[in-house]
């Protein structure tokens, strides 16, 4: 045989051997350290998700140890690879606003007026997602609430660190607020929605616009089981669903972490506290705080702990983790009593169900309308997998069905 077939062969055998490996990973970490509660619903395809995703993870760490791509690259290609098809009945347009990519959705129905406007900001903690992997989710949007939907292809960290993804979101923001009316949408009618991380954005743009006299006024808030501060992962919820896939707590400080520092460091004292000086934390233990958490949300176990000691090195590296750009939660009251009705989602087995919480309190404590829907059988990440067929989670469709019922009947 050809030194050329023996060096294809030699490739070939270490890449079956490095699968097999990782298989065996697979296998084995599935059974060692996430856990399913038993009120959960969709238990296989959170199995099977949460196994593409790790599988995912390992692969593209083994990829950057080789020089090959940053993990993070090859978990967007991954996702991305996810076919989707065209839309007979919508008109999708690529469009760039101020130097930022968006993309934006219309009905092909004939409109009495100009429509409904959607903002909508994709999750994936400011690393990953795309346009392209929510495709179905804002297909779905526009088709159920009979809107212009527009979604934002902001650029992602590592390679554009905090405050960058938020800020490129912001800018198509404004000018879609500034040109409603050139794209067919009311201008005095235009939410702006996201999940998880996406929520994150939504939260901050909408606070960052309230006190802006020369824009339209964003009609109402949307957010889908959002991140919302970084002063306390001890929360009841990231207590009580730390090992719940497939975003367990120490993923959720992580994937902070590198969005803000672009590194990979160790989270455990930040996980811990030790990255909030003492009078930071009594300042903000009035908003986030278990105290401020309904009773019947502790049902599954709850151990207050003291935090670690202060660190001030951790805290140099994270402490633009307290913005409010960051974490909405810590604006303040007079920034929050100014947003517009809003509209919140929870999901019981959700390390950031506690996130949502303390905000739905703060905006009814100054007095903004809340809509809130919990939803007691689902975790995290419902609408990443959205159309994925029978591997969906059950929670998927919910989501998007009672953000829609909210936003069709918001008057203008």
């Amino acid at each position: 045989m050809a030194f050329g077939g023996i060096l294809w062969m030699l490739i070939l055998y270490m890449t079956i051997f490095i699968h097999f490996m990782l298989l065996a990973w697979g296998v084995y970490y599935r059974l060692t350290r996430p856990y399913l509660p038993q009120g959960i619903s969709g238990r296989a395809n959170l199995i099977f998700v949460d196994f593409v995703v790790g599988y995912g993870f390992v692969l593209g760490a083994f990829l950057e140890k080789l020089g090959i791509c940053r993990k993070h690259i090859f978990l967007r290609v991954m996702y991305d690879a996810i076919p989707t098809r065209k839309d007979s009945k919508l008109i999708r347009k690529d469009l760039v606003f101020d130097g930022v990519p968006v993309r934006v959705y219309w009905p092909k129905t004939p409109a009495a007026g100009n429509r409904r406007g959607i903002i909508y900001l994709h999750g994936g903690a400011g690393l990953i997602g795309s346009i392209q992997v929510y495709e179905k989710v804002c297909r779905f949007i526009a088709h159920q609430s009979d809107s212009v939907v527009m979604t934002v292809g902001f650029r992602l960290a590592p390679e554009h660190l905090y405050p960058v993804p938020v800020l490129d979101c912001l800018t198509a923001t404004i000018h879609f607020l500034k040109n409603a009316e050139e794209y067919g949408v009311d201008p005095n009618c235009i939410a702006i929605a996201g999940d998880s991380s996406g929520g994150t954005f939504a939260a901050a743009i909408c606070q960052e616009l309230v006190t802006r006299e020369d824009l339209p006024r964003l009609r109402a808030l949307v957010l889908i089981y959002p991140f919302l501060q970084a002063v306390d992962f001890d929360l009841p919820s990231y207590q009580q669903n730390q090992s719940v896939p497939p975003l367990f707590r120490k993923r959720v400080v992580k994937f902070g972490s590198t969005y803000i520092t672009g590194k990979e460091i160790n989270v455990d004292p930040v996980i811990k506290g030790a990255h909030i000086p003492p009078d930071l934390r009594e300042k903000y233990r009035k908003w986030i705080s278990a105290d401020n958490i309904p009773e019947e949300f502790k049902a599954r176990g709850y151990v207050p702990n003291a935090p670690a000691p202060f660190s001030e090195e951790i805290y140099e590296q994270h402490k633009m983790g307290l913005e409010a750009m960051f974490a909405p939660l810590l604006a303040e009251d007079d920034i929050i009593r100014q947003l517009p009705e809003t509209f919140l989602l929870t999901c019981e087995y959700d390390v950031l169900r506690d996130d949502g919480l303390l905000y739905k309190k703060r905006l009814e404590d100054n007095g903004v309308p809340v809509t809130h829907h919990h939803l007691p059988d689902a975790g995290h990440a419902g609408l990443s997998i959205f159309g994925w067929g029978p591997f969906e989670f059950p929670s998927s469709k919910k989501c998007l069905q009672h953000m829609v019922q909210f936003l069709k009947v918001l008057s203008k």
